[in-house]
């Protein structure tokens, strides 16, 4: 699988296979968001939970496989040999640009986690169609540290499953401790906004269109550093 990612990609670039579908999803999963964010300004909330949740689902599982694979990504680490420009140009722009970039992907990772549970915990379904409750919508912490402790437990039962076939490592162990990490910034959000917005319908509405603005914004970054990457400058990748 890995080498395969390493192959020369399908979009006539310099970029590998895995950048090249890196890129490909990005692109889906932005027009899922806003063909989404249409759907639910028609009133059609139905055909919003689905895109949005479909989208969502299908990012967390790719940016997973990115993580665990550690080769999927369009703006992996891959040193300056990897970029072909001046030092000038990589220190001021390129490297400043892929931190910008990476940060919003932990604060797309974090709103999309978050988006699927408080859509499901502020929806209602009235004569078949979804509609947001104008309701409370709280926990509490005790529900929080059940869940966290669930979560925490499957992940790292996840992780010897797979050390046991695959071989443990510290990076291996990094990447799931800090996809625990990631969860538990996730409640912490949880905790901290249902106090700002306590109404569940109107902090969706809030979140969510921040949440899709987050993921345009990730795009233009994202695709910014792939033309930089394997179009204008591109180096000795792969």
């Amino acid at each position: 699988m890995a080498e395969w990612l390493r192959e020369p990609g399908f979009a006539g670039t310099h970029a590998t296979m895995g950048a090249d579908i890196s890129q490909f999803m990005a692109m889906l999963f932005t027009a899922l968001f806003l063909v989404g964010g249409v759907q639910a300004k028609k009133g059609n909330g139905t055909g919003h939970h689905w895109l949005m949740l479909g989208g969502m689902v299908a990012m967390l599982a790719f940016f997973t496989s990115y993580y665990l694979f550690r080769q999927l990504g369009v703006l992996a680490f891959e040193g300056k040999e990897g970029f072909g420009g001046s030092q000038t140009l990589y220190e001021n722009v390129f490297v400043p640009l892929l931190t910008f970039h990476i940060l919003l992907v932990v604060i797309g990772l974090v709103m999309a986690i978050y988006m699927i549970v408080l859509g499901f915990r502020s929806q209602t379904i009235v004569d078949g169609h979804r509609t947001l409750h104008e309701a409370i919508v709280q926990t509490t912490w005790k529900k929080i540290g059940t869940m966290f402790g669930i979560v925490a437990g499957v992940v790292l039962l996840f992780f010897l499953g797979r050390g046991v076939t695959a071989g443990f490592s510290a990076g291996k162990l990094g990447v799931y401790l800090g996809l625990i990490v990631l969860i538990a910034i996730v409640f912490g959000v949880e905790m901290t906004i249902q106090r700002l917005w306590p109404n569940g319908a109107r902090r969706h509405r809030v979140l969510g269109r921040f949440t899709i603005v987050v993921y345009c914004i990730l795009f233009v970054t994202g695709s910014v550093t792939y033309a930089m990457l394997y179009i204008l400058y591109p180096g000795r990748i792969g």
